[in-house]
């Protein structure tokens, strides 16, 4: 696991309240795919995750979609992508979404998002996975969350080693950038987990 060849995109299932939350998820999909990287995402074809979906498609990427049964409502799953993988819970779409990714990448999004993002985070923290985790800041989405997040390092919550397991660029490219660096560098301790 040295390059980055799949990357999971957790983002909100809604658009968002302004148009640049749907352009910069069309976008990130846009560039995984000139990038030679799988998306892999929750598999919906509405909001932000619809967005993503179809920038990555309409620029020839391959696009793996993971959604739990109860899902796939005809109004919810995406029906063009590469491949879409249904499984039985919430807790196996994680799980799956998080075996066939080398990082993750999130978007703007609600609760689902944010729990799916901090559990990566925690993983990585705990050394269940060696993978990078970082975030897009889309005009600002995130900007209470990245001072909490400081606010609860001062309140030494959160260790001062591991306030940077959470990598944050404003942009999709300058993102990708940044976790491929980080996955070169964990690339040894990906070994040393493979062996344990």
């Amino acid at each position: 696991m040295t390059t980055l060849g799949a990357a999971c995109v957790f983002c909100g299932s809604q658009p968002g309240a302004r148009p640049v939350y749907l352009q910069a998820a069309r976008a990130l999909g846009e560039t995984l795919a000139r990038a030679g990287i799988v998306t892999v995402f929750g598999g919906g074809h509405v909001g932000m995750m619809g967005a993503l979906a179809d920038g990555a498609l309409a620029a020839g990427g391959r696009v793996v979609g993971v959604i739990p049964e109860h899902l796939m409502q005809p109004e919810v799953a995406h029906r063009g992508l590469s491949e879409l993988q249904v499984v039985d819970s919430m807790h196996t779409r994680k799980r799956t979404m998080a075996d066939r990714a080398d990082a993750f990448i999130v978007l703007p999004g609600g609760y689902g998002t944010f729990e799916e993002m901090f559990e990566m985070v925690t993983w990585l923290q705990l050394k269940l996975h060696v993978k990078p985790v970082g975030l897009v800041n889309v005009a600002g989405y995130f900007d209470h969350l990245l001072r909490f997040l400081r606010h609860a390092v001062d309140e030494d919550f959160i260790r001062p080693p591991h306030r940077d397991l959470l990598t944050v660029a404003d942009d999709a490219d300058a993102l990708i950038e940044r976790l491929r660096r980080q996955l070169a560098a964990l690339a040894p301790a990906a070994s040393d987990l493979g062996r344990s």
